[in-house]
């Protein structure tokens, strides 16, 4: 087992990356992105998730994330068990997914082939936590998280993603957001 990305210092704040496996672009439904939030709203409420900040993209989340409660690595696993099962369920009940089968397969398939699964595997396995020790490294993923959209070409400039509801980039321009956020302030350099 890999240990070189691992939730460390639990009273760190924490860059993280999670992604559908085989990079499906599973959140170009506004229904699957909506579980995705509710989740967070729930780990939030219920297990003490701080966020700083995030960004649904197509095929993955980027986020940086702390708690004072629960352990991060219990939040991240039981959260992505839960969209999972959730996100799951939504793709076989969405009456217009004419992806329905093909992805579904690609996860079944995927699930098979892991042996830390039973039958099915939405989630790629890790996420890739990236402990945020000085201002200079949370600048660079804040930056990182709210412009991954201009960068995959989605938008020209930063500022046309503050539209976009699926980014915490609207709280830190001073829009009412969809997720509590709780802001930090880039240090300029």
């Amino acid at each position: 087992m890999s240990t070189k990305y691992k939730f460390r210092k639990q009273e760190q704040l924490y860059f993280i990356s999670f992604s559908v496996i085989n990079w499906i672009d599973l959140f170009i439904r506004t229904e699957y992105k909506q579980i995705m939030l509710e989740s967070w709203k729930y780990c939030q409420q219920n297990k003490g998730l701080e966020i700083y900040a995030w960004c649904i993209m197509t095929s993955h989340i980027h986020m940086i994330i702390g708690s004072e409660e629960e352990k991060l690595e219990n939040i991240m696993r039981d959260m992505k068990k839960h969209t999972s099962l959730a996100l799951k369920a939504a793709i076989k009940q969405h009456p217009s997914e004419s992806r329905r089968e093909w992805m579904l397969w690609m996860m079944e398939r995927a699930g098979k082939k892991n042996s830390q699964n039973i039958d099915f595997q939405l989630w790629q396995q890790d996420n890739h936590p990236i402990e945020l020790y000085d201002n200079r490294i949370l600048n660079q993923k804040l930056d990182y998280i709210h412009n991954n959209p201009v960068i995959a070409g989605f938008v020209e400039k930063p500022e046309d993603y503050l539209n976009y509801l699926y980014s915490s980039a609207r709280d830190y321009s001073g829009m009412p957001g969809l997720v509590d956020v709780i802001l930090v302030s880039p240090v300029v350099l």
